[in-house]
């Protein structure tokens, strides 16, 4: 009888318990959806079908914001630059998780006008990333910043073609996330 009451006392924590996680997971599912306001510069727009913005439908993104998803390094050359360079910025698969984006296509933007559609089966760990960094200074717009789309051409040689070079959009400002 011993063993029996003490079972049901630990069915009742562990119910209690259960219904406690449930609870906390139910209070945090409205707070999902919501990104902090930037406090600083807005260096990247994202639009379109996002599970997380901070109003207006859309996600406006700070340097710290960005670095905060999480920041990838690889070495690879281009055929703008000479040599071999060290690329630092947020992964575009990183960027499209952290934000719930659902869509095909993600058309990129620069500050002057310019845009390209990317598909969104682009955004794999270990393809492009978003540059803020190369060979550890910041991107300025002068030098191709904010932020310089580029792809691990050395790494992966699938991406040393006319198809990635023509989606290597540096100045990137907006992102559209489209059906």
């Amino acid at each position: 009888m011993h063993n029996a009451s003490h079972g049901g006392l630990k069915g009742m924590a562990w119910g209690f318990g259960l219904f406690w996680g449930l609870s906390a997971v139910a209070s945090a599912d409205p707070l999902a959806g919501v990104l902090s306001d930037p406090t600083g510069a807005v260096i990247l727009t994202v639009r379109g079908d996002l599970a997380r913005t901070n109003g207006n439908a859309e996600a406006r993104l700070d340097k710290a914001m960005i670095e905060s998803i999480g920041m990838v390094t690889f070495h690879t050359g281009t055929i703008w630059t000479e040599g071999t360079s060290e690329f630092q910025g947020v992964e575009l698969a990183q960027l499209m998780e952290h934000l719930g984006a659902d869509g095909s296509i993600l058309r990129l933007t620069a500050l002057n006008d310019y845009a390209v559609d990317i598909p969104m089966s682009e955004a794999v760990t270990g393809g492009p990333l978003l540059a803020m960094h190369m060979d550890g200074r910041e991107l300025s717009p002068r030098d191709k910043g904010p932020l310089w789309m580029v792809y691990p051409y050395d790494v992966n040689p699938a991406y040393k073609n006319e198809v990635s070079y023509s989606r290597s959009v540096w100045q990137v400002s907006t992102i559209d996330v489209l059906p």
